[in-house]
């Protein structure tokens, strides 16, 4: 019997290389799909052959199947997401969070996929009573969360009529090794160790009171890469990630001390974003039963340790920018 065929979009990016090595410990013949706008070659693991391509583009999509395909699995990890940025870059944030999904779900339907896995986010739930649980009504604030629940809708209609089998996973504040520290305007924990390795301080957006759950990669990809295989996770959306909430405050001074230096912060003007976001995971817990989640020390432990071994790489700025009235104080420039 020939063996499961996965594609995993991102696959040089952080979270979708993760996922690419998963899916081949399962055993899986995996392609990976990238355009290497925020990820690197140096990402994608070993047996992993790599197609260079825009997703956005229909034709580009279609020549993946018919060139590296068929699919029985799509991993779908390939996003820019940026909650906050997406406010100035709506039309960017719909093309290539949405039509690139858009796309995929097309050729995954044409190709008959047997299984879509979506990288979603918390974001689709906006302000809500926390922890935010999976039955909650989203409400997303920002265009980011708007593109990641109409690809949600999207999935479950394709399903509906024509019965591709799906699972969303709406993980929050993934952080670990791999992740992109060229980037200044996302992962506030890369963002972090990036300037305390320059030898700067760490920017907190207003008072730093703002609470998240930090998730470690490696209580994130395997769950991804499991979910074809597992039952009870098929047509299903599940939160998954840390359980425990951090100021972002605090959360720089852990990263000083995982680093071994001392914390310098500069405070800039609020922006905004969703205060407190945290997320239940009893759903993920009974279906996948996971190992309990890497402690925040232990993962910033081993991230710092890998980004000690980095030549960092000069900072990748968004330059297409589409609206800069009330841009967020210090993105005008290399922060």
């Amino acid at each position: 019997m020939s063996r499961p065929r996965a594609l995993v979009t991102g696959a040089a990016g952080f979270i979708g290389s993760h996922v690419a090595a998963h899916c081949r410990a399962l055993g899986m013949d995996v392609v990976g799909a990238d355009d290497l706008s925020g990820g690197f070659r140096r990402n994608v693991p070993e047996g992993v052959p790599l197609v260079a391509g825009d997703l956005r583009d229909a034709a580009s999509v279609r020549r993946l199947w018919a060139e590296h395909g068929p699919f029985d699995v799509v991993q779908h990890l390939a996003a820019y997401a940026a909650e906050g940025l997406s406010h100035h870059t709506r039309r960017f944030n719909y093309d290539t969070n949405l039509g690139a999904t858009v796309n995929l779900i097309n050729a995954a339907v044409a190709g008959r996929a047997k299984h879509f896995v979506l990288a979603s986010s918390i974001a689709v739930y906006g302000t809500g009573q926390l922890p935010l649980r999976e039955d909650a009504v989203p409400r997303p604030e920002d265009p980011y969360g708007i593109a990641k629940y109409a690809c949600e809708l999207d999935l479950r209609a394709a399903h509906e009529v024509f019965g591709l089998s799906f699972t969303v996973f709406r993980p929050h504040n993934v952080y670990g090794e791999r992740q992109n520290l060229a980037d200044p305007h996302r992962n506030v924990i890369g963002i972090f160790m990036r300037r305390c390795l320059r030898g700067e301080p760490m920017t907190v957006f207003g008072d730093g009171a703002q609470t998240r759950a930090f998730s470690h990669i490696d209580d994130v990809a395997p769950l991804f890469a499991r979910a074809p295989q597992v039952a009870a996770a098929k047509n299903e959306v599940f939160n998954v990630g840390a359980d425990e909430p951090v100021r972002v405050i605090d959360l720089a001074h852990a990263v000083a001390v995982a680093l071994g230096v001392e914390p310098r912060l500069t405070h800039l003007p609020a922006r905004p974003e969703v205060v407190h976001a945290f997320s239940d995971h009893a759903k993920a817990n009974a279906v996948f039963t996971p190992p309990p989640c890497v402690p925040l020390g232990e993962g910033l432990r081993r991230m710092a340790e890998w980004a000690r071994s980095l030549e960092l790489a000069p900072a990748k700025r968004f330059e297409a920018l589409e609206i800069f009235e009330k841009l967020p104080s210090g993105w005008k420039k290399d922060v």
